[in-house]
């Protein structure tokens, strides 16, 4: 069960989660709300978005969800895997209490963000989790900060996983880019949680610009057109270039570096999807999931406190010490390794085969 199968690091995770259990020999079905798909699936899917119009009052939405549960029911659906964000606790109630009654689950929380699993009320909420088969943090924070913090008593971690074709797909670098040298932020531009702002301040106190290097900007959301005229104003502006929300993987292989400057995370498959692709990362050292994934100098750099000085001379440090950015290029595959879909398959197998049984 995803919000849709696009645009998102939850719901990305979920197709690949689709594919991990069908590798396995697993009946997988998939359920949106959302008529978005970006990206691969398999199983059969079950496309609620289709039925929903453009104005939804409360009693067609509840007739659109109805038929998610018929559809459980009609298909003897042993496990469900619900990946939603859970940010209302009235709405939550309705699934436990209605959609999902008889069901076994498993909810997955993709976020060190509470407000976004466990809804408005948290700790009322965390009764629902514990009634769950398991809670599936995607990272070891989320498991043993957020999840016990609630005492829920059923987390266990299994992280995100990356798909190793990716670094096969075909794709050349945009003609924008083309014989220029740049660092690369991407994904969902949100600046209330990707601190964008925070990266374009740090970039231009580098002066990396003045040398002719170049900041991209890959996304698109709700924050783009402001931080785009936020950039006009900056002396770098000539330097920093926004690209519409695309494949990311051939703007990731040119890149010198990746960053992550977020203010909060679940687990960052921008540092894993890099570190797949043999592309160092500089990434604040934020709650959660860049300590799991970035070893400092290693493959990468981790900077402990959110200073734009600092930033701007980790930045500086990636991009002109050839001998560092050499050492943590040849490490970067290695080092993510273990979050492979080959591997993290297994666990999900593991944990699906031990409580069907």
């Amino acid at each position: 069960m995803s919000i849709s199968l696009g645009k998102g690091g939850a719901e990305r995770s979920a197709a690949m989660l689709s594919e991990m259990l069908h590798s396995h020999g697993h009946e997988v079905h998939m359920a949106i709300l959302t008529n978005d798909i970006a990206y691969p699936y398999k199983g059969e899917l079950l496309n609620l978005g289709l039925l929903k119009p453009k104005k939804e009052t409360m009693r067609e939405r509840f007739k659109r969800l109805s038929q998610l549960r018929k559809y459980l029911k009609a298909h003897a659906i042993d496990i469900v895997i619900d990946h939603r964000t859970k940010n209302n606790y009235s709405r939550e109630l309705f699934y436990h209490k209605i959609i999902y009654k008889g069901f076994r689950k498993i909810y997955v929380v993709h976020s060190a963000n509470k407000s976004l699993y466990f809804s408005e009320s948290p700790k009322k909420f965390a009764g629902f989790y514990n009634r769950n088969l398991k809670t599936v943090g995607v990272s070891n924070y989320i498991t043993e900060t957020v999840l016990e913090s609630l005492q829920i008593t059923n987390g266990c971690t299994i992280h995100n996983a990356f798909n190793a074709n990716w670094v096969h797909m075909p794709g050349d670098v945009p003609t924008t880019l083309a014989n220029k040298e740049y660092l690369l932020s991407y994904g969902r531009i949100d600046d209330t949680v990707k601190d964008f702002t925070f990266l374009l301040n740090a970039f231009t106190a580098s002066n990396l610009w003045q040398q002719g290097k170049h900041l991209v900007v890959l996304g698109d959301g709700p924050d783009k057109k402001v931080l785009q005229q936020f950039t006009a104003g900056l002396p770098s502006a000539n330097h920093i270039i926004f690209l519409p929300h695309q494949s990311p993987f051939s703007v990731v292989r040119g890149a010198q570096c990746v960053t992550l400057t977020s203010r909060f995370e679940g687990f960052p498959m921008v540092l894993v999807e890099s570190l797949s692709l043999g592309v160092p990362v500089v990434s604040l050292d934020i709650v959660s999931g860049p300590s799991e994934i970035v070893q400092d100098r290693e493959n990468g750099l981790l900077i402990p406190k959110r200073e734009v000085s600092l930033f701007a001379e980790a930045l500086i440090e990636m991009m002109t010490n050839k001998e560092l950015h050499t050492h943590c290029s040849k490490n970067a595959k290695a080092s993510v390794a273990q979050f492979s879909m080959q591997e993290i398959s297994k666990k999900w197998n593991q944990l699906v085969q031990d409580e069907v049984r």
